[in-house]
C-alpha cells in the first residue's frame, strides 16, 4: 500500500545536524521511518542522539549508502547548496530524493532535476513537505499523527492542503501522500504520482491538489483521459486570487487565462475528475466517489 516510500526504504538525512534537521529526523524516527544515517563532511564519525536511536553522522551520501544500503535521502540544506547536495545523491545513486528547501534558484532547480533524471535518481520537490506512506515511513515534515493507513493516494502542490484534506479523510485513510512542491520546476508532477497510483493495487481513489499558476493540472487532465481508471477528486487552490496579482508559491503564476483556478478545474471536470470548491467539499466527494464504488461492487458480486 505504497509508492515510492515503504517501511524497507532505508533513508538518510543530509543536513541532519541542522536546526531544523534535527527537528524533522526526531520527528520520522517517531513515524517508523528507518532513519539509518545523516550527512555533514564536517562531522563525519560522529553519532547524535534521538530518544533510544544512535544515528551516525556520515561524510558524504556515498559513504552512507555503502555502510547502510541507504535508498532515500532527505534534504534539509540551506537553500545556496542544496544543488551540490542533490547532485552528490545522484552521483552516489540514490534511488529517491525528498529536497524539503525552499528558496531555492529556479536555475539550482532546473540543473539539479535535470541531472538527477539523467543518473535515475527521483528527485521529490524542491519547496515541498516530503511524502508519507502512513503507518510505515516519513520522509519530510508532514505531520505523522493526523491520519492512518488506508486506500485514498494523494498528490498535491500545496503542503497545507496536504495536510487538511489528510485530516479531512482520516477514517478513510491513505495508500501514500506525495506533496510535490509549488515551485516552478520540480522533480516529480502530478502525472508521474498519477502513474505510480494507478499501478498501485491498493491505492482505490486518487486526490490531486493543484492551484493557480502554470499549465501542470491541465497536463494531468490530458493524462487522467488517456491513461488514468480510477476515479480522482481534485481541489484547485486559489478561486479567490485578486486578478493580476502574485500570489502564494513561486510557481503561481497567471498569463490571461491560462493558469487560473476556472480553467484547471474546467480541465479536469472535462475527463470526468470531480472538483470541489473548498477542501471540505473534496473530501465529501471523495466519500461519495468510495461509497458508489462499493455499491458498485456490491452490485457484481451478488
Amino acid at each position: 500500500m505504497a509508492i515510492y516510500l515503504t517501511k524497507e526504504s532505508k533513508v538518510l538525512v543530509q543536513g541532519m545536524t541542522g536546526g531544523e534537521g534535527m527537528k524533522h529526523t526526531r520527528r520520522m524516527l517517531a513515524a517508523g521511518t528507518d532513519i539509518v544515517g545523516g550527512v555533514n563532511p564536517r562531522k563525519a564519525g560522529r553519532t547524535v542522539d534521538f530518544d533510544d536511536r544512535a544515528v551516525p553522522v556520515f561524510g558524504s551520501v556515498a559513504d552512507g549508502m555503502r555502510s547502510t544500503g541507504a535508498d532515500v535521502s532527505v534534504v534539509f540544506v540551506p537553500p545556496a547548496f542544496a544543488k551540490a547536495a542533490v547532485i552528490e545523491a545522484a552521483d552516489a545513486g540514490i534511488g529517491l530524493a525528498v529536497v524539503i528547501t525552499e528558496g531555492i534558484p529556479v536555475h539550482d532547480s532546473v540543473a539539479f532535476t535535470a541531472y538527477a533524471a539523467s543518473k535515475g535518481t527521483r528527485v521529490i520537490g524542491p519547496n515541498c513537505p516530503g511524502l508519507i506512506t502512513p503507518g510505515q515511513a516519513n520522509a519530510g515534515i508532514i505531520p505523522a499523527d493526523i491520519t492512518k493507513p488506508g486506500r485514498i493516494g494523494l498528490v498535491s502542490k500545496s503542503g497545507t492542503l496536504t495536510y487538511q484534506l489528510m485530516y479531512e479523510l482520516r477514517d478513510i485513510g491513505f495508500s501514500t501522500c506525495v506533496g510535490i512542491g509549488g515551485d516552478p520546476v520540480v522533480g516529480t508532477s502530478h502525472i508521474d504520482c498519477l502513474a505510480a497510483f494507478q499501478d498501485d493495487p491498493d491505492t482505490e481513489l486518487v486526490v490531486l491538489i493543484g492551484e493557480i499558476g502554470g499549465d501542470a493540472e491541465e497536463r494531468a487532465a490530458a493524462y487522467i483521459r488517456d491513461h488514468v481508471t480510477k476515479p480522482v477528486v481534485g481541489y484547485i487552490a486559489g478561486f479567490t486570487a485578486p486578478e493580476g496579482k502574485t500570489m502564494g508559491h513561486a510557481g503561481a503564476i497567471v498569463s490571461g487565462s491560462s493558469g487560473t483556478a476556472v480553467a484547471k478545474k474546467a480541465a479536469l471536470e472535462a475527463v470526468g475528475v470531480a472538483v470541489g470548491s473548498t477542501p471540505t467539499e473534496t473530501a465529501r466527494l471523495v466519500l461519495d466517489r468510495l461509497g458508489a464504488q462499493e455499491a458498485a461492487s456490491d452490485v457484481t458480486h451478488r
